[in-house]
């Protein structure tokens, strides 16, 4: 499929998905005129990136962890430092989980002030 078949299918846009390409995420075949074919590999490749991306995970890390990635469910392949960059990330949201919930303790704080 063409790039814009493929962001039709995925809602992910052609600039993006182009520089998915760039970042080595993507590496889709290219016919004799030299356009971009798609196939079921990279459909589903965006898709992981999406969920990972969903999950707060940056595209650096996405790059580390999507070739361990075997489904849309927490299935992996032994991948050196697979473990490190999981628990790295974890870290990171329990202190964004942290953070936000000192902000709405304020919040809250003010409101009941306010009364």
């Amino acid at each position: 499929m063409k790039i814009g078949e493929l962001s039709k299918r995925s809602g992910v846009s052609v600039r993006m998905l182009r520089y998915y390409e760039g970042e080595g995420l993507l590496r889709p075949q290219r016919t004799d005129a030299g356009y971009r074919d798609y196939g079921p590999a990279e459909e589903e490749t965006v898709r992981r990136i999406k969920l990972l991306g969903s999950a707060g995970m940056t595209l650096g890390t996405i790059q580390k962890l999507l070739p361990c990635v075997q489904s849309d469910y927490p299935a992996f392949t032994p991948c050196d430092d697979l473990r490190r960059i999981l628990t790295e990330q974890v870290t990171i949201l329990d202190a964004r989980i942290e953070t936000l919930a000192r902000s709405r303790s304020i919040l809250a704080g003010f409101l009941s002030i306010a009364g």
